[in-house]
């Protein structure tokens, strides 16, 4: 949901990629529902592993789980990195979703914009 959220919110500034040390089949289907409830374009979004990601040009990586912070890997370059922790709704009712989906809009976005000078 990060992606998708950063993308569309701050998507003339930043490109946002989401990937993980463990990723799911597919991206779970109250993520993809709660996204369009909020007027996001899911078009494109898949789980990747973090290896897809690994050369790509990336100036900060945000780790959201803490599994992730545990095994995130090591890029072939220093990246800054922050931690910023979020429920994990996998299961649980559309309403876990859309509370997770707005914490992150409220805590995520706004330290992006923070960090990068966003107005």
């Amino acid at each position: 949901m990060a992606e998708v959220l950063i993308n569309h919110d701050l998507g003339p500034y930043i490109r946002a990629i989401s990937a993980g040390t463990r990723p799911q089949p597919k991206v779970a289907d109250g993520a993809i529902e709660a996204l369009k409830l909020g007027g996001m374009s899911t078009a494109g979004l898949y789980p990747k592993d973090v290896d897809a990601v690994m050369n790509e040009s990336i100036d900060l990586v945000v780790t959201v789980c803490d599994n992730a912070k545990e095994s995130c890997p090591i890029f072939p370059r220093p990246i800054p990195s922050i931690h910023m922790p979020f429920h994990d709704p996998h299961g649980e009712p559309m309403e876990s979703f859309i509370k997770v989906r707005d914490e992150i809009r409220a805590r995520l976005i706004p330290e992006l914009k923070q960090r990068f000078g966003i107005a």
